[in-house]
């Protein structure tokens, strides 16, 4: 398990709601072993490709797993710490690596540290633990102090991670997390909140502690990707920004959007003198890695908001082919979907059935599609760490190249071309340069390139320039033979 990141598959599973526990934990109920549920989903991991299980919250809180009451004990809802080892190391048997949510930024208004300071004020040993804390008067948040909430929820009292005692608590907790757990990795959360010289410091001390540990950090603006990833010395961060493109490309017709995007993060430098200033900018991340999805637990699953769902299947082929680490939600690759519903979070986050979801999804052969996307992803490195240079783009298609090393022995280039309208598409692309964009029409065959999806296609390159075919809502991912 110590591949880089940029080689693995993730599933994304929110387990409060996935295994059907309470939404508020009365703290004193006996421990259910509702996650031991995490291992009926490994086939359906499996199904997908995936290679690391991304869990949600699973220590005591007191209600979304975001307000936590206690680091070092699993949530009396999903279990016990018993529970927990023996799910990651069944899961580890399997190849899958787990990486535990990790709110570190903040916790609960009934965790132990605040009720001290609630109690004993500045006589509190915790009371600089807290940011922002005030004890001049009550506050919005209900406590007889004044504190930061995080972004302004009071019900979600951030920690001072820049303070030294603070700091010296949360790596011991990783720490203990590794021991106990055998973890692969952390996803922190409110990364973009967290003291950047504190991440550096859990990340050292944990890939001390477990060679080949990644830490993945819970960013949203992509202009602070690269800061956070650098100055925290992070694996990868989430990537919010490439995440809204890929549905509204398709919904809005409009391919250009999700194109600026992958420019603006990961594009090479412009070839020649007079393609310079073209994408001020561009490459924001190129060279690092964004962990990247479809839907998640804070957002509308998208098979809920792609209008057409013949689109959910050039969005993953899109999804698994640019650059970044693709995670799949829990049901989503079955088309399960949700909306927020007033604020309510609930509905993104189901109960759901693993063995149920073959006959009772919505979409029954998108997990089929997804597990191919994921397949020849595994099989072409320079899908996986490959270069980003964009080919051609127009209103419902969109062509780029990933390349991997210098020409020599061991070098990739692909090229894919994503179709995400309802007729054929043709592109017609310079062998090695950009296009004005794909014109409609009959495909032609050759012998020069393969299709990683569909071995039998065939493309030909003919004086310098490629011609590619892609059947409607779907992708083509060209690889010289």
């Amino acid at each position: 398990m110590n591949e880089p990141i940029l080689d693995r598959v993730f599933y994304h599973i929110y387990p409060l709601g996935a295994f059907g526990a309470p939404r508020r934990n009365d703290g004193a109920s006996a421990p259910e072993p509702r996650l031991r549920r995490a291992l009926d989903w490994i086939p359906a991991m499996e199904r997908v490709g995936a290679d690391a299980l991304y869990l949600g919250p699973v220590f005591e809180s007191e209600s979304h797993g975001y307000d936590t009451t206690d680091y070092l004990s699993v949530d009396r809802r999903l279990g016990t710490n018993a529970d927990l080892a023996d799910v990651s190391r069944a899961l580890s048997e399997s190849g899958i690596g787990l990486y535990l949510d990790a709110v570190l930024n903040h916790v609960g208004r009934n965790h132990p540290f605040v009720r001290d300071v609630a109690e004993r004020g500045r006589g509190s040993e915790y009371a600089g633990w807290i940011s922002g804390y005030d004890p001049s008067g009550p506050g919005p948040g209900g406590l007889p102090f004044r504190y930061d909430g995080w972004k302004g929820h009071y019900d979600l009292v951030r920690l001072d991670t820049g303070a030294p005692p603070v700091r010296e608590y949360l790596i011991g907790v990783a720490l203990r997390w590794i021991a106990e757990f055998g973890i692969a990795g952390l996803r922190l959360d409110a990364a973009d909140c967290l003291d950047r010289r504190f991440m550096a410091e859990l990340g050292a001390h944990c890939r001390e502690a477990r060679p080949g540990f990644r830490l993945i950090g819970e960013v949203v603006h992509g202009d602070s990707y690269e800061p956070v990833l650098r100055e925290g010395g992070l694996d990868a961060v989430t990537d919010y920004e490439a995440y809204k493109g890929l549905w509204s490309s398709y919904n809005e017709r409009n391919c250009h959007e999700i194109a600026w995007t992958l420019d603006r993060l990961f594009a090479e430098p412009p070839r020649g003198p007079a393609a310079a200033g073209t994408w001020p900018g561009a490459g924001l991340c190129r060279g690092r890695a964004l962990y990247s999805f479809a839907d998640n637990h804070d957002v509308d699953r998208v098979a809920g908001v792609v209008r057409d769902p013949a689109g959910l299947y050039p969005l993953y082929a899109l999804l698994f082919s640019m650059p970044g680490v693709p995670s799949v939600y829990y049901g989503s690759e079955y088309g399960v979907g949700g909306r927020k519903l007033g604020g309510d979070d609930g509905p993104l986050r189901p109960e759901l059935h693993p063995a149920d979801l073959p006959s009772s999804g919505p979409h029954p052969d998108l997990a089929a599609a997804i597990g191919r996307f994921s397949a020849a992803r595994r099989g072409s490195i320079a899908i996986r760490r490959g270069t980003y240079r964009r080919l051609a783009v127009a209103a419902e298609g969109l062509a780029f190249e990933r390349a991997y090393g210098g020409g020599d022995e061991g070098s990739e280039r692909v090229i894919v071309a994503v179709n995400a309208s309802a007729a054929p598409m043709r592109f017609e692309l310079p062998a090695g340069g950009p296009s004005d964009g794909p014109t409609r029409g009959d495909g032609s065959r050759g012998g020069r390139f393969a299709d990683l999806l569909d071995p039998a296609y065939r493309a030909e390159s003919i004086a310098g320039r490629i011609a590619i075919e892609v059947p409607p809502h779907w992708a083509r991912w060209l690889r010289a033979v």
